[in-house]
């Protein structure tokens, strides 16, 4: 009893010390704001001001991605710019809501089959449990792990989501209008498209094309420029003129373009979110497949850049950042927030010197959320959908898709299977489906390890046998190579198996340098080795040990059962020293059979 309650104690000295290990800042704009220069406030001015004017249209394009009222979009914006930088030490990621977060919002409420009320209802809470599973999970270091994430998975994603982008706001930018239906999916919506054609708006038509024509032309001249909020400008002059034409002479029988809704930022308050019990499970797997894809993006956008920059930037740090963004999100209003890619880069090619920049966009946005809400309303919808429609268009990455597809089989297959299950399934399990196929085809490739079988030449040097014929026959000196994990027990056990079954073998030496991540049941196939070895009149001894291999071995009791005398640490300034060692141990075992081998050590 004593050594379980010495075990527990062990284990909550080990979570603690793995929790203290660089511990997360609370507040580190305090430090920011005490060394901040005063050239530093002229360059993040530029980059806030910048980013504010690309992050206010962007917020309203997020929020018709997601299926939500405009302001949603813009207040998340602006909420998520200032919260996030209080918790950041980073000046690289910007935050808010993204294409990725928003496609998945859409198409998760749309599973649900709820009505648009409750889906307003559910938001709060929905994005509250995101920022508590993004900051527990800061705490524990989970950011560390998305390394571990394939880009297939992400690829596969991306481009999944841009499809529905793209398909869920043609339909508004060619004027045609119909309700989706419960479990929709991709086909669902391209079904539905195509059987509405008949109710085509010539004008929203004519609007979408000269949007398209203005948007390429003032990208392709002033790039520079905030070119989403100048077409959305010009174009809602145009379609004044072309609401009045078709007012005024009835005989066009055209129907007027549809316009955004204004919003008044006066109605702009605090909500605390309302939990209820059945909702709890049904949003929780929603929220963290939100969280999981916030902090992926978040993480390879922050550390592309800062590696362009020179610099490093800690995940987790900003995975508690964005957690808490997306709690303030919560309680102020507004969507999950993300990192956001080309709100990121633009800050930071517009020189952003410290988090101070996203401070001043997100105020920049906010103020323009109290004195823009009731113009929105002069925004047309085929308008803004044209524009979404360019984002999603960006978001597919042929460069990335033929890598993914090209490199290996293994990357083509998560690619596909992600891709496939998120039109003909939903985002939210084919991120998971891709995940989970993506590590087992990782498991089946790190669950075989090589062994081979090694021998001495006439010179003393150890070298791979090439030949089935032993110079000895009682002696089997094994190379193990690779992870002898719990997916790579069976074929090791195997393996070995076979080898000791030989007639005429009486010791099997295990070189073990090379071998890596032993776990229990790496240590239980050791033991059953041990135990069938010993039934058969053979001996098993271990060399080359590392620290790690010999502290599994102490903690299992495995060192024990294969005897102290029978394992011999590497040495790593004289590699074939350990080996000597057990060739001598062998001598020892042997008696008198002397085996047929030279023993080659040099001695330090």
């Amino acid at each position: 009893m004593k050594s379980f309650f010495k075990y527990l104690k062990n284990i909550r000295r080990n979570f603690f010390e793995f929790i203290t290990d660089n511990p997360l800042d609370f507040f580190p704009i305090r430090k920011t704001v005490k060394e901040y220069k005063s050239h530093e406030l002229k360059k993040d001015f530029k980059a806030g001001i910048n980013v504010a004017l690309l992050a206010f249209p962007q917020g309203m394009a997020y929020a018709a991605i997601a299926g939500l009222p405009i302001y949603y979009g813009i207040f998340g914006s602006a909420v998520a710019a200032i919260v996030g930088p209080l918790f950041s030490k980073s000046r690289f990621i910007i935050l808010g809501p993204t294409n990725a977060t928003s496609v998945l919002l859409f198409t998760s409420f749309l599973a649900m089959n709820v009505t648009e009320s409750e889906k307003l209802f559910m938001l709060p809470f929905l994005i509250f449990l995101v920022g508590i599973f993004l900051v527990i999970g800061s705490f524990l270091k989970v950011a560390n792990l998305i390394q571990y994430v394939s880009r297939s998975v992400v690829t596969g994603y991306i481009t999944a989501a841009a499809f529905y982008i793209i398909l869920n706001q043609l339909r508004k930018s060619l004027g045609i209008e119909f309700d989706l239906p419960e479990k929709t999916t991709f086909y669902t919506i391209i079904k539905l498209t195509l059987l509405n054609l008949t109710s085509l708006h010539i004008p929203s038509i004519i609007l979408s094309l000269i949007t398209v024509l203005l948007y390429m032309t003032i990208n392709k001249n002033y790039k520079t420029l905030p070119n989403v909020a100048i077409t959305l400008v010009c174009m809602s002059f145009i379609t004044i003129g072309l609401n009045y034409i078709l007012e005024t002479y009835p005989s066009l029988n055209g129907e007027s373009i549809r316009m955004l809704s204004a919003f008044s930022a006066s109605d702009w308050h605090m909500v605390i979110p309302t939990i209820y019990h059945g909702w709890i499970r049904e949003l929780s797997n929603i929220a963290l497949v939100i969280a999981f894809l916030s902090i992926l993006e978040g993480s390879s956008i922050g550390k592309s850049l800062a590696a362009r920059s020179g610099e490093r930037i800690d995940t987790n740090q900003e995975m508690m950042s964005m957690g808490m963004a997306n709690i303030g999100c919560g309680f102020l209003g507004g969507m999950p927030a993300s990192g956001s890619l080309t709100r990121s880069q633009l800050s930071w090619s517009s020189g952003a010197a410290t988090p101070i920049a996203s401070l001043i966009s997100g105020f920049v946005c906010l103020a323009g959320a109290f004195t823009l809400g009731p113009f929105i309303k002069f925004i047309p919808l085929p308008v803004l959908a044209v524009v979404v429609i360019g984002i999603g268009i960006s978001l597919i990455n042929i460069h990335a898709i033929k890598i993914v597809t090209k490199t290996t089989q293994s990357d083509a297959i998560v690619f596909i299977t992600t891709f496939i299950s998120a039109l003909l399934v939903s985002l939210d399990f084919a991120v998971i489906l891709g995940t989970a196929t993506s590590i087992l085809l990782f498991l089946r490739k790190a669950a075989s390890p090589e062994l081979v079988e090694y021998s001495f030449t006439d010179e003393g040097e150890l070298t791979a046998l090439k030949s089935k014929q032993r110079p000895d026959p009682e002696i089997s000196i094994v190379h193990v190579e690779g992870d002898l994990f719990f997916g790579a027990t069976e074929l090791f056990r195997d393996q070995m198996r076979r080898v000791v079954e030989d007639p005429n073998l009486k010791v099997v030496i295990l070189k073990m340098r090379n071998a890596y991540h032993l776990d229990a049941t790496s240590v239980f196939a050791l033991e059953e080795l041990i135990h069938y070895a010993r039934e058969n009149n053979r001996h098993l001894l271990i060399s080359e040990a590392r620290k790690n291999v010999i502290r599994v071995f102490k903690n299992s009791g495995l060192m024990e059962i294969i005897g102290r005398e029978n394992i011999f640490p590497d040495v790593t300034q004289n590699p074939t020293k350990s080996t000597a060692r057990a060739l001598k141990r062998t001598q020892e075992i042997l008696g008198d059979q002397q085996p047929k081998v030279s023993i080659y050590a040099k001695e330090k």
